[in-house]
């Protein structure tokens, strides 16, 4: 079994090779081992699927860490947070949140400028740049090289202001942040104009970006690392409400033809074979 340090190494490589690299988003420990199967090098976790797993439309901090410990027990690979504002306004409370994380065995997590508050949703440029440099902190801290991502969430929330975007992406990247994440950037043109801007290796999301563009086309725009999100969660969420559509409405049973072959699934959760 690979140590914490050893995963904080691997994961700090990805970043630095060639290309671009996909983190997908396992929401359980079940489809975090199907996932480490196919070999994919490193997962990240989603408040959000983990939100809709216990029908909630917000998560608690807790929560937010105990998942991330179960995806981290799940498998051997990197992982990396989805912590949400770190669960306070202010900086040094929020920046607790990344030794908890680091104690549930993460070797890296996100802290966002978003508010969670509908009537305030982001927090004001200063206060937002103290967090992030609270955070930093707080990664620095620890034992071994804890990977800390700063999110802008402006597009998330009605503020598509792509200059002031960048401009506190730019200001996270000063204090000290490893990775910068802007939600909600869209399509190649804007990812270039972002990544052209920053020094520091920079995520995309693809649950809130162009579902046409490929790895490599997302690559040669300036991304190092692709994310999720919440949107595998979301697709399988989907599939599970047109099979309950179909009973309800049609008394009918078709999807049964497209369940996952038990054999597969049990050899992915045995660590025998890997899935295809």
């Amino acid at each position: 079994m690979r140590t914490q340090a050893d995963k904080a190494a691997r994961f700090r490589e990805l970043h630095q090779r060639p290309g671009a690299f996909i983190i997908p988003n396992p929401w359980d420990a079940g489809n975090a081992k199907l996932l480490a199967a196919m070999g994919f090098e490193a997962l990240a976790t989603t408040s959000l699927g983990v939100a809709n797993t216990l029908g909630q439309s917000t998560i608690s901090l807790d929560a937010i860490i105990e998942n991330c410990r179960m995806i981290v027990e799940a498998t051997d690979l990197p992982v990396n947070a989805d912590l949400e504002n770190c669960g306070a306004d202010d900086p040094k409370t929020a920046a607790r949140a990344i030794t908890r994380a680091a104690e549930a065995g993460v070797v890296g997590g996100s802290i966002e400028d978003s508010t969670g508050n509908r009537e305030h949703p982001i927090y004001d440029f200063s206060l937002a740049v103290e967090r992030v440099q609270a955070a930093v902190e707080a990664a620095r801290a620890l034992p071994f090289p804890f990977m800390l991502t700063a999110r802008a969430e402006n597009l998330l929330h009605g503020r598509n202001d792509l200059d002031d975007t960048i401009k506190r992406l730019q200001a996270f990247e000063a204090v000290g942040a490893d990775v910068l994440y802007a939600p909600g950037v869209y399509d190649a043109k804007t990812i270039r104009t972002v990544t052209a801007s920053l020094g520091k290796p920079f995520n995309l999301v693809m649950g809130f970006a162009d579902p046409t563009l490929t790895v490599d086309q997302i690559a040669a725009a300036g991304v190092k690392r692709i994310s999720t999100g919440g949107a595998m969660e979301r697709h399988a969420l989907n599939a599970f409400l047109r099979s309950a559509r179909e009973m309800k409405d049609k008394g009918s049973f078709s999807y049964v033809r497209d369940m996952a072959p038990v054999k597969e699934v049990r050899a992915a959760f045995n660590g025998s074979v890997p899935a295809p």
